[in-house]
């Protein structure tokens, strides 16, 4: 039987620890949450040179260089003259070198090649740096609640991704159908697909930031109106890289590099001369450039309302949040028309390119901020 304790006696450090009891938010969190989110920084960063080297594979015109898809022996390049022979008179077959490219020796083939086998190479590199982190937190059982379904659809997407990059590729390896250059709306699949990647894993960077609780806490704050229209500018904003890539994929910027007139008109001439009517929405450089000018246009004005809207937030964050977005979408479209003015120098177009990454991810932060706001203090503000 115990002795009478004093009222003012100490309790003793393991009682106190027996008595704090965390709240089943905490408990049912586990998992390596910081470790996941720095794998999942790495696979961001990868997709991001991904892009970079697809732009520059394309402003090169190497995309074509490999003709047929070997996910895995295509991992080994030609490793003697004879294979690089091959190779070689199999690139002969096509359009591409048959209509543009006869004045190739070897010596300028190995050159494409190689960025083009680097592509690919970087795609399986991005595959197994997925599948190590993915298995192996699995295999560990340090996959927090619920995120096991969320860390699988990068690796699926990704794994689609490269089926998409084949049937991307397999519309220009032609013969006798006069193709030079991928089909642009294949091009335009293949970059959404890689933004839509990127998008995920940005979120996933986002809520492995903070903890469960904080999330749900936060998530009481929501701002509805502010979340809704910075929605509205995520799929503008997507919409506007698509068409982006259709102008890529047929050099439409390099067809009218006079500003802010497009030919000496307001409409571009010759714009609707294929048949049927939809193709010139694809396949008419004037058309798809003056599109393209009009949806920036229009996305920026947009993306003016819906900056106001948030730089009146009550959360300091998240008005951050909105004037980078708003800022750095500024300087896109001043880059957007530079690349025009200048016939888009591989420089300025990647560089272009590279912002639009940069502007996608600061329009899902501010996005999420507005999902999950960050509380000020009054202190703080």
């Amino acid at each position: 039987m115990s002795g009478k304790r004093s009222i003012f006696e100490e309790v003793s450090e393991t009682e106190k620890q027996q008595t704090v009891q965390p709240g089943m938010i905490d408990r049912g969190r586990g998992g390596a949450r910081q470790a996941i989110r720095v794998w999942l920084m790495v696979l961001f960063a990868l997709v991001v040179v991904m892009i970079a080297v697809g732009g520059l594979t394309r402003l090169t015109d190497s995309g074509l260089s490999i003709t047929e898809w070997r996910p895995i022996t295509g991992a080994i390049p030609p490793l003697n003259e004879a294979d690089w022979q091959a190779e070689f008179e199999k690139y002969k077959q096509i359009d591409q070198w048959r209509i543009q490219n006869q004045w190739m020796e070897l010596d300028d083939f190995k050159f494409i090649y190689w960025w083009e086998w680097g592509h690919r190479q970087l795609g399986r590199v991005i595959g197994l740096v997925w599948a190590i982190g993915f298995f192996g937190f699995l295999l560990a059982r340090k996959v927090p609640i619920g995120w096991t379904g969320k860390l699988l659809i990068p690796g699926a997407l990704g794994g689609f991704q490269g089926a998409v990059g084949w049937w991307m590729v397999a519309s220009g390896v032609t013969q006798g159908e006069g193709m030079i250059a991928v089909a642009s709306y294949r091009l335009a699949v293949h970059l959404g697909l890689a933004f839509v990647i990127l998008g995920f894993l940005a979120w996933y960077i986002f809520e492995l930031g903070r903890d469960e609780r904080d999330l749900m806490q936060a998530r009481r704050s929501k701002e509805t109106k502010l979340s809704s229209l910075s929605t509205g500018l995520m799929h503008f904003a997507f919409l506007q890289i698509l068409v982006g890539a259709l102008v890529a994929g047929i050099d439409a910027g390099r067809s009218y590099t006079d500003w802010p007139l497009i030919g000496g008109q307001l409409l571009p001439p010759d714009a609707t001369i294929l048949d049927p009517m939809w193709r010139n929405f694809f396949e008419s450089p004037g058309l798809v450039q003056f599109v393209h000018r009009c949806l920036g246009y229009l996305l920026i004005i947009f993306a003016f309302v819906v900056w106001r809207k948030g730089s009146a937030s009550a959360h300091l964050q998240t008005r951050f949040a909105f004037n980078a977005a708003f800022a750095v979408l500024s300087l896109q479209v001043v880059v957007g028309i530079m690349t025009v003015i200048y016939a888009a120098p591989w420089q300025i177009a990647i560089f272009h390119q590279f912002l639009a990454v940069v502007v996608w991810t600061l329009i899902l932060r501010a996005r999420f901020l507005t999902a999950y706001p960050i509380a000020t203090s009054l202190r703080g503000a």
